[in-house]
């Protein structure tokens, strides 16, 4: 389960750090998650801070576990 949380936040972790980097300087238009949702148009600055968030919670979460 702990690697598994760790995966999760990593993904998310670079999916956000992608979707951040697009949105404040236009680079890596086509590599992340966030900018091929339609439903979040005008909210990708957002979703992209909350998806590193996540993957700081996911990090926290996985250290808390004792074994696994």
């Amino acid at each position: 389960m702990k690697q598994l949380l760790e995966f999760l936040g990593v993904i998310l972790l670079i999916q956000g750090a992608v979707g951040l980097l697009n949105e404040l300087t236009g680079w890596l238009g086509g590599w992340g998650a966030v900018q091929h949702l339609t439903f979040v148009d005008g909210y990708e600055l957002y979703l992209s801070i909350a998806m590193i968030v996540l993957a700081c919670a996911l990090f926290a979460a996985a250290e808390s576990r004792r074994f696994g």
